[in-house]
């Protein structure tokens, strides 16, 4: 497993590769890796025939009270996982080396970035879409892969490859969950063993507005509704929003049809967590 660390390096690598024909398989992480993200890399290698993983805390994605100082870090472990998968390369570049110049937010994301997460996190969407921009220039991958559990991230990461003309492709992959259904997030550290244990109410709420959509419910304030009361049978859950939105565009829509993302944000104590589900038709 080759380590990385300069950009120079990283596109060398890279365009060695496409001159033999061969394809590279992309997926970027913030570290701290789970089992999510190791299922990134086997999907990867599955598909492609080099795999690199890049792990960067990107700065420009955290706001002023957010937990960047905070935010897990363990690279001797991740690169252990990684090893482990028979991973062909990691992107490790620091801070001044993916933002030479101090972190400016140079790709604005619009609308799609203000909404949902957006409206609690301004900027955020805006320094996730710039830091990806950057990591596919120096990784220049033929197929990158993200985590659904992040949706609205694939949502303004697929707009901003539309957008710039960039040649890759996005693949978003399931959301890998803990038994009783919480969606695997490096954040679940925070949560003492109360808090994790509220926090399968995330889950709860998703399968209860999934199941009335299923039996006919149109009406997203009634559906929202009854997501709400699940939330608030756990005392420590306080929702932050319960949104139901089109997969494509995020857009609100006035009467659910299907397909349909439910998605919400919840903080259990001081932990943020966000979950969703795509809700489709009935088989047959």
């Amino acid at each position: 497993m080759q380590t990385i660390k300069i950009i120079k390096k990283m596109r060398a690598f890279s365009n060695k590769l496409r001159s033999e024909g061969r394809t590279i398989g992309f997926v970027p992480t913030m570290g701290a890796l789970h089992e999510g993200h190791l299922s990134l890399v086997r999907r990867s290698k599955s598909e492609n025939d080099v795999t690199v993983v890049s792990i960067f805390i990107n700065p420009t994605q955290f706001g002023p009270e957010e937990d960047f100082e905070q935010y897990p870090r363990n690279m001797e472990s991740d690169l252990g996982k990684l090893s482990g998968l028979s991973t062909d390369a990691v992107f490790i570049p620091d801070d001044t080396e993916m933002y030479p110049e101090g972190p400016a937010v140079s790709v604005h994301t619009g609308h799609i970035g203000e909404i949902l997460c957006g409206a609690s996190r301004p900027g955020h969407f805006d320094g996730v879409a710039t830091v990806v921009a950057r990591l596919f220039n120096a990784v220049m991958p033929n197929r990158t892969y993200f985590g659904q559990k992040d949706y609205q991230q694939t949502v303004v990461i697929k707009k901003m490859v539309r957008e710039q003309g960039l040649d890759a492709e996005i693949i978003v992959c399931p959301i890998i969950r803990e038994p009783d259904g919480l969606a695997i997030s490096s954040r679940n550290a925070y949560l003492n063993t109360g808090e994790r244990k509220a926090a399968a109410v995330l889950h709860k709420a998703l399968k209860h507005g999934e199941d009335l959509m299923k039996k006919g419910a149109d009406d997203p304030s009634q559906v929202i509704k009854e997501m709400e009361k699940v939330i608030g049978s756990e005392p420590l859950a306080e929702p932050e929003y319960v949104e139901i939105v089109s997969p494509e565009d995020l857009s609100s829509m006035i009467k659910i049809s299907i397909p349909a993302c439910l998605c919400l944000a919840v903080k259990i104590g001081t932990t943020r967590l966000i979950d969703n589900v795509i809700v489709q038709k009935n088989a047959g």
